[in-house]
């Protein structure tokens, strides 16, 4: 892992962009102390840089965490495969008619979910040998479809926060049901976006025997911001 860039933000938090070979990266620390470590993943496709990704960071790591976000193959700047953007186009134009989209959404963010979870499993090693990282792991983000698999795979994983915004491939509902840490789904009740009984189904499917689901009236851009501070008390219990 190597840092290219540091700053010290007006909370204390020291914002550091890194590369971890091809894999480019930021990290958000509230201090030398070692902090638990929050996994925040962005959605399909979006920037590290995303604006309300950096503003859910920042507040995170100003309450005593280590927060790290990873731009995965084919999201934000990483260049995107012909396949990818062939499934994007098709998207697109099937939204326009008015077509079936869930077929598109499998083709291509089954195999980013594949593509990215040794990314982040790569990046977690790294991570947990900084010394100013020390203590459990949490995941946070608006990628429930890569949470759901990283919950599976990756026993240093405490809890997960997921964001029922994104589309969920089949293989993750499916996985859902091996998910049994203590869990947080947060649901935008109007999201234009995301079936709304496809999304209590995915919940009613975790095996966490701690699962909370907190709904909210609105659209899909429309979450309150006390979720944030409510999410950070769910990681309190869990990570601290």
């Amino acid at each position: 892992m190597r840092f290219t860039s540091e700053q010290r933000l007006d909370d204390g938090v020291l914002e550091r962009e890194f590369t971890l070979g091809a894999i480019p990266g930021t990290l958000w620390t509230p201090g030398p102390a070692p902090a638990p470590l929050v996994l925040m993943a962005h959605n399909n496709g979006l920037p590290k840089a995303d604006p309300r990704l950096v503003a859910r960071a920042r507040y995170t790591a100003a309450r005593g965490y280590a927060v790290a976000s990873i731009d995965a193959a084919g999201c934000g700047d990483r260049p995107r495969s012909a396949a990818d953007e062939q499934a994007r186009a098709d998207l697109r134009r099937a939204m326009r008619a008015g077509e079936p989209v869930d077929e598109i959404f499998e083709s291509f963010i089954g195999p980013l979910v594949e593509n990215a979870v040794p990314e982040w499993q790569t990046t977690l090693d790294a991570l947990l040998e900084l010394p100013e990282i020390g203590g459990r792991v949490g995941y946070s983000g608006g990628w429930a479809a890569l949470g759901i698999r990283l919950a599976v795979v990756e026993p240093r994983i405490a809890a997960a926060g997921f964001f029922a915004g994104g589309y969920v491939p089949r293989a993750q509902r499916e996985e859902a049901r091996q998910v049994t840490v203590p869990l947080l789904f947060l649901l935008q009740w109007d999201d234009e976006g995301n079936p709304r009984q496809r999304a209590l189904e995915l919940f009613d499917s975790f095996g966490s025997k701690e699962k909370t689901l907190h709904a909210n009236p609105g659209g899909h851009t429309g979450t309150p911001w006390f979720e944030l501070e409510d999410g950070c008390r769910f990681l309190d219990r869990h990570l601290k």
